[in-house]
């Protein structure tokens, strides 16, 4: 293909993110708990906004932690060398030192978390004063160009911004391309012509630093999260949730009525002229007060479970209506978060919280679905951090790092079990399948890298110890003592 130049790429870069910009920020407008209101009358008043505003319950930060939280890269196992032997594992290998150094134990949450919410997230590589390190980007203000955006790993271009454009000032934003980076500014993403790019300087890298993390991509390369598809669930939670809140406030209550009595009315005190007056004093009379329209307003009857009501006219009738069943509504909102777990792949008792008399079978099941989607969520990300680490590699100038397509990162083993159960299994599988216990080491629960390396240097301490020691005995000529005849002859 033809090489646009870099302005072509920044307005098709900004058009873009003006495109995707209402739906991300929607998707952000729910994850943070602002969603669009249940359908109300049109002359709802202030009482029936209020219960719309309680009626939101916001579910969409659990379907996207549930899953983040078992995402934890614990370390990274190099490929093999160019002589096809092992690379020694270190904590001071140019790729685990580039991740500590981006301090990403810490960061790399927000990048899972991002991804998983708007369906993808970025990471950019790049040379600093402090070495070479990676940060996040979000996708509402990132974007990057694919040939084929449904199998490149590598874009040809990516663009993010770092300053909004405001009214008398412009919008900022860095670019790259597979050599360059680039200084745009512009006035608007939806007019092209006032979009300036400025080159920089030459990033350092052969190929565009900025590294997709997706959540889900299908062969149109469009990337989808978890929440644009619970949208619309979560609507029908919250409009459930408003007619049991309307249903509870006007309909579960005993309603009381009285009938052939006129309620008293609201009095107001007038003088002889006819004129309101506030002072007794003043007053010779009194009349029903008025209300907009010219009718009488009637008093508030002030009525507790401490108060008798009596009436004087025989005709006078008290009464209730029966309160309306809510039970049904009740159903209704367990029904449809059933729906939101199974169609999201969440456990039930992750969202409903019902864990009581299940069994371990049970809960194994129920964490199957969820096991699986944090599975494929593991292979598209451990893909990315590959190339984050590739590319790590190549700007800190090791060669053979950054040709290594044999490279895994190491996921942490987030499942719930007792070290004394593990100990136990892996014991099992040393002793019962021949698998090299130190091969076992890293599935220890809970070991990082460093102790891991901390580990491999003690054993490699212990067994040169263990081998001097035998080295010395060998060489130490064994001393016999004398015999009781030798002793006599001299």
């Amino acid at each position: 293909m033809t090489d646009p130049s870099p302005a072509s790429l920044a307005k098709e870069l900004l058009a873009i993110l003006d495109r995707d910009e209402p739906l991300l920020l929607k998707i952000d407008r729910y994850d943070r708990g602002n969603h669009d209101d249940p359908y109300m009358p049109p002359q709802a008043d202030d009482e029936y906004k209020l219960l719309a505003k309680r009626a939101v319950s916001n579910w969409m930060p659990l379907l996207v932690g549930t899953p983040a939280q078992a995402l934890y890269v614990d370390g990274f196992r190099p490929g093999k060398s160019a002589q096809g032997l092992p690379e020694a594992s270190s904590s001071t290998s140019a790729e685990w030192s580039h991740w500590q150094r981006s301090r990403l134990d810490a960061r790399q949450a927000a990048i899972y978390r991002g991804a998983l919410k708007f369906g993808h997230s970025f990471v950019l590589t790049e040379k600093t004063k402090k070495g070479v390190v990676s940060k996040g980007l979000s996708a509402l203000k990132t974007a990057a160009l694919y040939e084929d955006p449904a199998n490149d790993e590598t874009p040809y271009a990516a663009l993010t911004i770092t300053r909004a454009p405001k009214a008398e000032t412009k919008g900022l934003a860095r670019m790259w391309d597979g050599k360059y980076e680039y200084a745009v500014s512009y006035e608007s993403k939806i007019d092209p012509n006032s979009v300036r790019v400025s080159r920089l300087k030459v990033h350092g890298s052969s190929e565009c630093p900025v590294t997709r993390f997706a959540a889900s991509v299908d062969l149109e390369g469009r990337t989808i999260g978890v929440i644009a598809p619970m949208i619309a669930l979560q609507n029908r939670i919250n409009q459930t949730i408003f007619d049991l809140l309307v249903a509870q406030t006007y309909t579960s209550h005993e309603v009381r009525y009285a009938t052939g009595m006129a309620p008293p009315m609201q009095m107001e005190l007038i003088d002889e002229d006819g004129r309101v007056v506030s002072d007794p004093a003043l007053a010779v009379d009194s009349r029903p007060r008025l209300d907009a329209a010219g009718n009488p307003s009637p008093a508030q009857i002030n009525h507790n479970a401490r108060r008798f009501l009596f009436a004087e006219d025989p005709d006078v009738h008290f009464g209730s209506l029966p309160a309306g069943p809510i039970g049904s509504l009740i159903d209704s909102v367990d029904m449809s978060i059933r729906h939101l777990a199974a169609i999201s792949q969440t456990p039930p008792h992750h969202l409903l919280g019902q864990i009581a008399n299940l069994s371990a079978e049970a809960l194994l099941a129920a964490e199957t679905a969820l096991s699986r989607k944090i599975a494929e969520f593991r292979s598209l990300f451990g893909e990315a951090w590959e190339r984050v680490f590739r590319l790590a590699a190549e700007l800190g100038g090791e060669t053979a790092a950054a040709d290594d397509f044999t490279g895994e990162v190491q996921w942490r083993d987030m499942e719930s079990r007792s070290l004394a159960q593990a100990a136990d299994a892996l014991g099992k599988l040393a002793d019962q399948l021949g698998i090299p216990k130190r091969g076992l080491w890293k599935r220890v629960p809970g070991v990082t890298q460093t102790e891991y390396e901390d580990w491999e240097q003690m054993a490699e301490e212990d067994d040169s110890v263990g081998q001097l020691a035998s080295a010395l005995t060998r060489a130490t000529p064994s001393v016999r003592a004398p015999s009781a005849a030798e002793l006599v002859a001299a």
